[in-house]
């Protein structure tokens, strides 16, 4: 085959793997870029606070059946082939995420809607669970030799384009929608999305021709009867499993998630910043940092996976607590001046159903600087008086502040660098994984620790930082803000030290070409 041909061919394996892989992470992370919107729809109101680590655990739970989605569609994938196996995944996926847009609210039907929002959830997980890996796989068996870094990285890009097309959606929807018409039923209209972008990419890989390496191995009869013993009960193989997940996976999976997803409940949780200038940073945080994924998979081909992939560890371990410090106190209204002649009160009185009502206090501040600062505290009464949960008061106070461009700037700037520190560990990722493991149990081999490492490790991050940051926030610590770092530098650095000891060149060139 002419250069030009095969140059050719490898972009359209790109296209269409890519094309799909992407629509897959837009279902999967729509949930999560919609949490606090959801936690008010499928979950008890009473508790803003529980409402939202409930919605955050059901996000955690399709990360948790990552692996199990792995481990079945892995095997597959071995055993049937690459294109088959990811045409299933793609359409389960979008299945999934078609009904959790129709699932009716937790005022219409009680406990059954969260219920069947964690049964889509887990079935989104195991989809994916045999996505990414055929996915990965697939491209880098269409490689050019000594090209794996740079190839794979396209499908690399498409965890973070999708998250990016998932806010792009919600950030429409919310402009073409008043706030309560998305509040009541605008919010679906992504889920809903997924549909038609499932089906187009259904059209483009039906097409799709199996992977060379593949078809060989099939064609000679060596491909594997038993992937799952042969990946994971042979003690040298499963040497290679458990070094990918503890000394690259696992701390690449809490860097994606802090850099991207942390990031975002940080800015809108902890620091009650407007939802749609949220979303405005991270869509232009992640457009600019994108390319980066291109750039590291090219460079490991240069220099080798593990120098990329741990120097970007370390870096974020030692820089996420200033860089966190530095996004808080941006918007510290502590340290900005307030125009006390602008500031005002209000209190209204809305009634509710069952002999209850809402009483309701709203404070309204602006700065010399140009940021809004608006509270709003709902105390719930029962036949007049406030009603009494667990011996307290039942309120709930909702902070929004409205930042200025100089700020919305510099957290931009902030979260950009941490999109950086993705890019460098997650670029060359998907190609160190490929070339650790044989071809006739590569699916099954390299999709397990990936999933591991990036379903449990870093899937669980924002719901377990949340908790941490919620828990000191409670206990009056002054930096309760940081709290949630602890876990992402921990297991970042176990990470690097394992990496750095056990991963050798010999290791991750063993199945190069």
């Amino acid at each position: 085959m002419s250069d030009k041909k095969k140059q050719s061919s490898i972009w359209s394996v790109i296209t269409a793997s890519s094309m799909g892989t992407l629509i897959e992470w837009y279902d999967f992370y729509i949930f999560g870029s919609l949490a606090v919107v959801l936690s008010t729809k499928f979950f008890p109101s009473d508790n803003p606070t529980a409402a939202f680590l409930s919605t955050l655990a059901t996000f955690a739970a399709g990360f948790v059946v990552r692996p199990f989605g792995a481990l079945f569609f892995g095997r597959l994938g071995d055993i049937i082939g690459r294109k088959y196996t990811f045409m299933v995944t793609l359409l389960l996926m979008g299945g999934a995420t078609f009904v959790i847009g129709c699932v009716p609210s937790f005022e219409t039907i009680g406990y059954a809607a969260p219920v069947i929002v964690l049964i889509m959830r887990l079935l989104q997980g195991l989809a994916l669970g045999g996505e990414y890996g055929g996915a990965a796989t697939y491209v880098a068996e269409h490689s050019p030799p000594g090209q794996r870094g740079f190839w794979t990285s396209w499908i690399q890009t498409t965890a973070t384009v999708g998250l990016f097309v998932s806010l792009l959606v919600i950030l429409l929807t919310r402009t073409m929608l008043s706030p309560e018409e998305f509040d009541l039923w605008g919010w679906r209209i992504p889920f809903w999305v997924s549909i038609l972008m499932v089906f187009v990419s259904y059209l483009i890989r039906k097409n799709m021709s199996e992977s060379p390496a593949f078809a060989k191995a099939k064609s000679e009869g060596k491909t594997s009867k038993n992937p799952l013993k042969e990946s994971f009960g042979n003690k040298f193989n499963l040497k290679f499993v458990l070094l990918a997940l503890f000394g690259a996976t696992m701390g690449q999976g809490v860097i994606w998630y802090t850099g991207q997803f942390y990031a975002m409940s940080y800015l809108e949780r902890v620091m009650s910043i407007n939802p749609e200038q949220v979303i405005t940073i991270l869509v232009t945080a992640l457009l600019f940092g994108t390319p980066f994924f291109i750039l590291f998979g090219w460079l490991s081909d240069k220099i080798g996976r593990k120098a990329v992939m741990l120097t970007g560890m370390l870096i974020a371990i030692l820089a996420y607590r200033p860089i966190y410090e530095k996004m808080y106190q941006t918007t510290n209204v502590v340290h900005k001046v307030e125009l006390t002649e602008k500031t005002t009160f209000s209190a209204e009185l809305k009634e509710g159903k069952n002999n209850t009502q809402d009483s309701i206090y709203t404070k309204h501040r602006e700065y010399a600087d140009g940021t809004v600062f608006k509270e709003v505290k709902t105390v719930h009464l029962e036949n007049g008086a406030a009603k009494m949960v667990d011996g307290k008061r039942s309120e709930i106070t909702a902070k929004t502040i409205d930042i200025n461009s100089s700020d919305r700037w510099t957290l931009t700037l902030l979260v950009f660098i941490q999109v950086l520190f993705v890019t460098m560990v997650y670029g060359p990722i998907a190609a160190f994984l490929v070339e650790l493991f044989p071809v006739k149990i590569r699916y099954t081999s390299m999709s397990l620790p990936y999933h591991v490492g990036n379903g449990i490790f870093g899937g669980l991050l924002p719901a377990i930082s949340t908790y941490f940051v919620t828990n000191a926030q409670s206990e009056g610590k002054e930096d309760f803000y940081l709290e949630g770092l602890w876990y992402p530098i921990i297991i970042g650095a176990i990470c690097f030290v394992i990496g750095m000891i056990y991963i050798t060149k010999k290791m991750t060139t063993r199945h190069a070409d």
